[in-house]
């Protein structure tokens, strides 16, 4: 898909998820449980982006213009209506066009992202490596994507910024870094201050 714009089916929420990284989802909104069947009929993305404006229920949000793509790995309906999925983030995307359905779903015309490249981590850097094998020990890597590459300055900094606490407008700024160093870095330093 790279390089071509293409139509994506949108989902603005209060959370972000980085390449590579897994989401799971509760469904029970209409629109969303229509775009939801039809990603698992065909399977087929949508796409996962923060909300700029308004809230994740309702009225459609506004939406940050930079977002990742998903596909449902797994999927449940324990109780009528109400969809348990698993997601697998893959690319990110800009949003160059925005259109909504006559149900309130949001369509974005997109093109992707470039992905980062795989770069080592920088010796200065490697307290954010040594950080995330601690979250990964305490919380089981079973809710880690594999394979874990803590060598990889991309991989640590998508995972850090999906778990530490930040706020969802930090979490974008790093989204939309396309440097991995520096994306690290800044993540670096945010370990630091909560160590001292």
């Amino acid at each position: 898909m790279s390089g071509t714009r293409y139509p994506l089916p949108l989902f603005p929420l209060n959370t972000l998820v980085f390449p590579g990284g897994c989401l799971p989802l509760r469904i029970f909104e209409q629109r969303y449980l229509e775009m939801i069947k039809r990603a698992i009929a065909d399977g087929t993305p949508f796409g996962v982006c923060g909300i700029r404006e308004g809230s994740e229920t309702g009225a459609p949000a506004v939406p940050y213009t930079v977002g990742t793509r998903v596909t449902v790995t797994e999927w449940d309906m324990p109780e009528t209506g109400i969809l348990h999925i698993q997601t697998r983030a893959q690319e990110r995307f800009v949003i160059r066009a925005i259109r909504t359905e006559p149900d309130g779903l949001l369509i974005g015309d997109v093109d992707d992202v470039s992905a980062d490249p795989a770069t080592p981590v920088p010796r200065e850097l490697e307290l954010a490596a040594e950080i995330l094998r601690h979250i990964i020990d305490d919380h089981g890597a079973g809710h880690f994507p594999t394979p874990h590459d803590f060598g990889n300055a991309a991989w640590v900094g998508y995972r850090l910024s999906e778990v530490l606490p930040l706020k969802l407008s930090i979490k974008q700024d790093l989204l939309e870094l396309n440097d991995s160093v520096t994306r690290l870095r800044i993540l670096t330093g945010f370990i630091r201050k909560q160590i001292n």
